[in-house]
């Protein structure tokens, strides 16, 4: 349920109207537990045959994604998920992209969707559904990786590890002070009334004030080479922002290892968090593709233009 902080937040001056339509759109909060912990999620939609299931970022959270989800239910199931160390969910004491990929097909089965699920991921959670996607291809009906970089540390990763950020937890006096804190890693130009809906919602309580959600040991999981990239059980298709760190070159080397059937689409003046600063293109790019997997055969190679650089 949305506070009275969150409301705030994403009904206030300068809000558009399919912005504060899309947070007040009906959502269910439910929690399922995968290997002794408890993984939260929300769910838009009518339980379906057709689901989409929306993945995070590293340090990220389902909230991201509130915006984004309603916008794509009609007709599907869209869940989203907080991968464990994440948002509400429980921690663990180690994370995996292994672990975190079940935590997805649990969460779609609990969500109601009981035909193979499209999966969409953002960075890290991009990560998570090529894994996924290249460990039981065939369980699910599509993946897309969103401005996900196989061949180099993600964003977050990099930050975390040069101790730039997400190390330990500060805790900060008020939520004010906490919500001022928030940006985004690599910092780059949002949306304010977005940017302001995911701060008021990516803290919690904790003993002397306000302190982000997140487990700092998430970032100490494997990584993902490209030499995992093999073609895929089921269908793929690759998102990369203009100005994000998937680069033209990575595209290709993805492309290449993905058999050549993965199409690879870019969002215009896009920075690496897409859906904080091109949500609608983000949206209209994702619909498109949905429909046209909807009308065309698994296995049928992209169409002109479909490649690098499209």
């Amino acid at each position: 349920m949305t506070s009275p902080a969150e409301a705030e937040a994403a009904g206030g001056p300068g809000r558009p109207a399919w912005f504060t339509a899309a947070l007040a759109a009906p959502v269910q909060e439910r929690r399922t537990a995968v290997e002794g912990t408890e993984i939260a999620y929300r769910a838009w939609g009518e339980p379906a045959d057709r689901g989409i299931v929306l993945v995070h970022g590293g340090a990220a959270h389902s909230r991201w994604w509130d915006h984004i989800g309603p916008l794509l239910a009609n007709g599907w199931r869209v869940v989203a998920l907080d991968l464990s160390g994440h948002g509400d969910s429980g921690r663990r004491d180690s994370y995996t992209l292994d672990a975190w990929g079940r935590e997805v097909l649990a969460v779609v089965a609990d969500a109601g969707i009981t035909t193979p699920a499209t999966v969409i991921g953002h960075s890290m959670g991009g990560l998570v559904t090529l894994r996924l996607a290249s460990l039981v291809g065939s369980r699910i009906a599509g993946a897309v990786a969103i401005d996900s970089p196989v061949r180099d540390l993600t964003p977050e990763d990099r930050a975390a590890r040069q101790q730039r950020a997400f190390g330990p937890l500060r805790v900060y006096p008020t939520r004010q002070a906490a919500m001022a804190r928030f940006h985004t890693v690599p910092d780059q130009p949002v949306l304010a009334y977005i940017r302001d809906h995911v701060a008021a919602t990516s803290i919690r309580p904790a003993e002397g004030g306000w302190t982000w959600k997140f487990d700092p040991r998430i970032f100490t999981r494997e990584h993902f080479p490209p030499e995992l990239l093999t073609r895929l059980d089921c269908r793929v298709a690759l998102f990369r922002a203009e100005y994000g760190m998937v680069t033209p070159q990575q595209s290709e080397v993805m492309y290449d290892r993905l058999g050549r059937v993965a199409p690879v689409v870019e969002i215009p003046a896009a920075g690496h968090h897409v859906m904080l600063d091109q949500p609608i293109a983000l949206v209209a790019a994702l619909r498109t593709l949905v429909s046209d997997w909807d009308h065309s055969l698994p296995g049928t190679p992209p169409g002109p233009g479909a490649g690098p650089g499209a």
